[in-house]
């Protein structure tokens, strides 16, 4: 075939689809004309404003299906729940049916819902003042009278707060959809499946969502003899409380596990108090943040209870620190120590937490020598009083004997109260280091019970 063919097929394809051109509108407008005639016969003679059964006594059914699909807020503090959910709503019109064989086999169509009859289900525990807004979308109309109504919307709804155990808390919110109007008798709802469906829903930085089961229920109130069914999404959260854990309770537990190593410090430091008030203000600081967080309720949050048992532990170890001191400074003029303390404080507790002295091996305590007793010059007593002619006798140094005993003495009872000073000192060391594991293990079984909690 050469190219003069090839160019005579080609002329004969564009007349054909010259020649079909102009009969392209009457098809593609075919389907147009014939939704357009369904709709003037079913709107003719309809009504929106009533319920659309054949029998004003049967109960019109309601499938209400509710999809999640994001969590926008959830405010502690007011206890308002804010959702962005997709709602949609199936219902059997008895006067919106047709055979499609008369409409060219058209079996739906789609037009604004303000001109259908709508069911007005509201959400009951709604947390918003203005009125509810219905959303501007179509529905789909089926050739058998099935309704189908999808519309967005974005509920604010009340939700009891329970924060006893936060940051590591569960809620659960109701959402509780029914109609306002129509008993049980003219408009029954029933959910579609078990709950609301999840496939579509933006994770949360905050909240992991557990499930939203659905339940129905039949009340009666006291306004009407009727029942009323309402259908109740609860949706199931839990905190994600990585955040919380490394902001408010990581800090904590450090500062409550560095309180007790004022018990460590040397007493001549001058820091032992002003650690723990400066550990005791730190943790007034933290509690300040979490109660402008937290709504204002009954009970205490977990980490709530931690601050206030860390901050009275810090308390009394300050209070400790500060007798503690006082033994310490206690001087010379102060009287010996009990003889109960040197027995148990210092023997056999001083044994048991290694408190000696320099050079002193541990596990065996300072044995407490008493001064020794003068020794009288020898050569028995002086001689008699009365004028002695030799040049070396011991009468001419009897003056000199009497200063060396009163020095002799004075240093006695200066080493005397040395030793009661030193005994104190050792007493408070003793002390400082059996409060120092008290407090530590105290601060660190606090801190590991409430940090299993995040496990």
């Amino acid at each position: 075939m050469g190219p003069r063919s090839h160019c005579l097929g080609l002329s004969r394809l564009g007349l054909l689809f010259l020649f079909l051109l102009p009969l392209l509108p009457g098809c593609l407008g075919a389907e147009g004309r014939l939704a357009h005639k369904l709709f003037r016969d079913l709107f003719a003679n309809y009504t929106s404003a009533l319920r659309p059964v054949a029998d004003t006594d049967q109960t019109l059914n309601v499938t209400l299906e509710v999809t999640l699909s994001q969590i926008i807020d959830m405010d502690e503090r007011n206890q308002v729940l804010t959702l962005y959910l997709w709602i949609r709503q199936e219902w059997t019109d008895a006067y919106l049916r047709w055979d499609p064989d008369d409409y060219g086999g058209l079996d739906a169509i789609r037009i604004p819902s303000s001109l259908v009859w709508r069911p007005d289900i509201v959400l009951y525990n709604k947390a918003d003042a203005q009125p509810p807004a219905s959303a501007s979308t179509n529905v789909v109309l089926r050739h058998d009278g099935a309704v189908r109504w999808d519309a967005p919307a974005i509920t604010r709804s009340s939700c009891r707060v329970d924060v006893s155990a936060f940051p590591f808390d569960a809620q659960r919110c109701g959402l509780t959809f029914g109609s306002w109007t129509h008993g049980g008798h003219q408009l029954d709802v029933r959910a579609r499946g078990g709950g609301a469906s999840l496939a579509d829903f933006v994770e949360n930085v905050e909240w992991r969502v557990l499930g939203m089961p659905a339940r129905r229920r039949v009340l009666t109130y006291g306004c009407c003899s009727e029942p009323y069914p309402d259908v109740t999404f609860t949706l199931l959260l839990r905190r994600r409380a990585a955040a919380y854990v490394c902001n408010l309770l990581l800090p904590c537990v450090l500062i409550s596990l560095l309180a007790p190593l004022a018990f460590h410090l040397p007493a001549d430091s001058g820091e032992k108090v002003s650690l723990g008030v400066t550990v005791l203000l730190a943790l007034t600081v933290f509690q300040l943040i979490l109660a402008e967080s937290m709504p204002p309720a009954e009970s205490v949050p977990l980490i709530g209870k931690y601050y206030m048992a860390t901050m009275t532990m810090i308390t009394f170890s300050t209070a400790l620190t500060i007798l503690i001191m006082n033994l310490h400074y206690c001087g010379p003029s102060a009287r010996p120590v009990p003889a109960w303390a040197r027995a148990f404080l210092l023997g056999y507790l001083a044994r048991g937490l290694c408190v000696r002295e320099r050079g002193e091996p541990c596990g065996k305590s300072r044995r407490h020598e008493s001064p020794p007793s003068p020794q009288p010059p020898e050569g028995g007593a002086g001689p008699p009083a009365g004028p002695c002619h030799e040049p070396r006798c011991l009468c001419h140094q009897e003056e000199l004997l009497h200063h060396v005993a009163t020095i002799a003495n004075t240093f006695r009872s200066h080493r005397a109260a040395q030793h009661r000073h030193e005994d104190w000192k050792r007493l408070a060391r003793v002390m400082d280091r059996f409060f120092l594991g008290i407090f530590f293990s105290m601060a660190l079984v606090m801190s590991l019970l409430v940090l299993v909690q995040a496990l």
